[in-house]
Parts: C-alpha cells; sequence; structure tokens
C-alpha cells in the first residue's frame, strides 16, 4: 500500500477526492446539455454561467487558502466540501436563474476548499514522495469523476429524469466528507532543517513561482470548462455522445496525473509542465476546432479531448508540486490558493470569451484557446529555462 499511495493519510485524502468528483463532476458533465438543451439558454449565458464560476471561484480559493492557514487546514477543508452538495438540488429548481445559482454555490464552496486539501496532502507526504502524492490525488480525483460519468450514462440510457440525475451525486459527495473527517493531518510545524526543501539544491526562486503563477492565469484565459466541448459533440450527434467525451477526458487525465507523478523525479517538471501541459492542451484545442469546421468523424474529436486530457493530468501534477517547493508550510495554504486564484482570474475572462467567441462561430473560440495556451507555454518555459528541479 505505502508503494502506491505513500501513507494512509494521502489515501484518505485523495479517496475524498475521488468521491467528490464522483458526485459534482457528473453535474458538470450534465449541466450544459441541461441549460442549453433543456431550459434552452442561450450558449453566451453558459459563458456568463462560467465566468461567475471561475472568476468569484478565484476569491473564494483565495480566502480559503488564508482561513486554513490562519485557523485550521482540516476544518476549512471539511466546511467547503460539505455544503458543495447544494448544487445536486439544481435539477429540482428547473429555472434558468435558480439551477445555474446553486451550480455556482456548490462550485465555490470547492474552491474554498481546495487550497486546504492541497496543502494537507503536501503537509501528509515527505520531499521525496512529493509528487506522486500529488500524482496519486489527480488520478484519483479525476477517476471519481470518471466512475461519476459511467454512471451518469447509464442512467441517461435509462432515461432517468435530470431532477433525479442531478439528486444521486448526492451520496458520493457526502462520503468524501467523511474520508475528510477520517484524516489525521499534522499541521504542527516542525522547525528543523529538513521541513522546507534544500532550496539551494534544488535552484528554487521566487521568480520562478511567479512565472508558473502567471502563465497560470493566462492559461486560465484558454483552459475552458469542458462544458463547451461536451456541447459541441452533443450538438453534433448526442447528448450521451457529448458526455462520453468528458468521461475519456477523465480517464486520461487520471492515469497521466498518476504516470507523470510517478515518473516526475526522474523529469524536468517545470519544462513538462511547459510542453506537456500547456502546449498539448493548445494542440488538442485545435483538433476540436477542426473537427467542428470539417464535420469530421467523432473520433477526432475524442482525440482532441484526450489531448485535454493528458495535458490537464501533467499540469494538475507539475503545477502543485513546484508551489509546494516554493512555499514554506506555515503559508502553504496560501500559496496553493494563489495557485487556484490566478488559474480562476484567467478562467473568467477565458469562459466569457468562450461563450461570446462559440456564439458566433465555435472554431473562433477553440483557436483563441489554441493561441492562448501556446503563450502560456512559451512563458512557463522561458521562467523555468535554466530550473533544473527533479
Amino acid at each position: 500500500m505505502e508503494k502506491w499511495f505513500v501513507n494512509k493519510n494521502v489515501l484518505y485524502l485523495s479517496l475524498s477526492a475521488f468521491f467528490a468528483d464522483a458526485g459534482y463532476q457528473a453535474v458538470i458533465a450534465l449541466f450544459p446539455v441541461f441549460l442549453v438543451l433543456f431550459l434552452k439558454a442561450p450558449v453566451y449565458y453558459l459563458g456568463i454561467i462560467y465566468a461567475l464560476q471561475y472568476g468569484i471561484g478565484a476569491l473564494f480559493a483565495y480566502l480559503g487558502g488564508v482561513l486554513a492557514d490562519r485557523y485550521s487546514k482540516k476544518k476549512v477543508a471539511i466546511i467547503g466540501n460539505s455544503l458543495i452538495p447544494v448544487l445536486s438540488f439544481l435539477g429540482i429548481a428547473g429555472s434558468v436563474v435558480i439551477s445555474p445559482l446553486l451550480f455556482l454555490l456548490g462550485w465555490w464552496a470547492r474552491d474554498s476548499r481546495s487550497p486546504a486539501r492541497r496543502a494537507l496532502v503536501a503537509l501528509a507526504s515527505d520531499e521525496k514522495h512529493r509528487k506522486r502524492a500529488f500524482g496519486v490525488l489527480h488520478a484519483l480525483d479525476l477517476g471519481g469523476g470518471a466512475v461519476g460519468l459511467i454512471y451518469l450514462l447509464i442512467l441517461l440510457n435509462l432515461g432517468i429524469a435530470y431532477s433525479i440525475l442531478f439528486l444521486v451525486t448526492l451520496f458520493p459527495l457526502i462520503i468524501s466528507t467523511l474520508f475528510l473527517i477520517k484524516s489525521d493531518v499534522s499541521e504542527k510545524i516542525k522547525h528543523t532543517a529538513t521541513v522546507i526543501v534544500n532550496k539551494s539544491r534544488l535552484k528554487i526562486n521566487k521568480s520562478t513561482m511567479v512565472g508558473v503563477l502567471l502563465a497560470t492565469s493566462l492559461f486560465g484565459f484558454s483552459y475552458y470548462s469542458l462544458g463547451y466541448p461536451i456541447l459541441t459533440i452533443a450538438q453534433d450527434s448526442n447528448a450521451a455522445f457529448g458526455v462520453f467525451s468528458y468521461l475519456l477526458f477523465l480517464l486520461i487525465s487520471a492515469l497521466a496525473g498518476y504516470y507523470l507523478g510517478s515518473r516526475a523525479g526522474r523529469m524536468r517538471i517545470v519544462s513538462s509542465l511547459s510542453l506537456s501541459g500547456y502546449l498539448l492542451a493548445g494542440v488538442g484545442s485545435l483538433i476540436i476546432g477542426i473537427f467542428y469546421v470539417f464535420h469530421l468523424s467523432i473520433i477526432i474529436a475524442y482525440l482532441g479531448v484526450s489531448l485535454l486530457g493528458f495535458a490537464v493530468g501533467a499540469i494538475e501534477t507539475f503545477e502543485p508540486t513546484i508551489i509546494s517547493f516554493t512555499a514554506g508550510r506555515e503559508k502553504s495554504a496560501k500559496s496553493f490558493g494563489y495557485l487556484s486564484s490566478s488559474r480562476s482570474i484567467g478562467l473568467f475572462t477565458g469562459n466569457l470569451l468562450m461563450g461570446i467567441l462559440y456564439f458566433f462561430n465555435p472554431f473562433y473560440s477553440y483557436f483563441y484557446a489554441f493561441l492562448v495556451s501556446v503563450a502560456a507555454a512559451l512563458i512557463v518555459y522561458l521562467f523555468g529555462r535554466n530550473l533544473n528541479l527533479k
């Protein structure tokens, strides 16, 4: 067990992530179809919801990190996680106003607990296993999402009403909070020479952290919600094919997170973040745009989604690893709050622009995402080109 999960607390925290995603990822996959195709809301309205989701989420992520460092990382994580199930009731509301509001409230609760949970993972793992710990966290995180998509597809094919589909997600979300409660990570700071990573050996400096945060924010301008590819594919075929694309994304992203986390000790993390993460995400977006323009086989769209999944696996493994090495333990949650906030700032504008561009022509939105992803890749590569972080 130690070989695979590092230790029991990393396992508990990762299982909490597994069940959380098994709940809210199903909501995320179904929400654009429910809002646009069922409630008949315009696509640009979906873009506004996504912009609010991530934009205001930046504030909740930052505040969650600050409160976690000031009071208790575990308590903040539990409180935020226990409020996520609010989004499970959006199907009952059945309103173009109330349903998105419940979706947003649940997501903002999720944002508020994410920095605290990442900080707990960093505290629960030693330097040697830190990269693997974040790889396992991401793998089980999105692996749970894949499970959520599987039961969603089954229920969709059975013709279950949307209101019931959303309510089903309550159960894994409750289990997620129970695993957080079960974890027992010491938050006491041990003032020894080994508490903080040897920065001279790893050649870490603040400019690297700034560069990663800048690139993260810029990438956020291109890192649109997967609701757009789901909608593109659903409009080309049907809702089930659209939801399946998200399942594919989650599975590949989970596998990539664990694989890259296991190999991270044998690769340069910063350059890998640039090339395997941001650049590959841009290529995936471009392929989805080409699929739309030339009305190609759905296999092409799935290829683009798969590349996006691998890229996100790399990003979610390497970004927090770099931040954990640059931040001291006392302010670790706040640093992860900065990471979540910088991403969310970009996502606010990115999803708003994606919605507007998608309204005129979906290809414009995907090509825009491609260009900005490439720019983010260049920024992080330049900031970290002389850094030998392994």
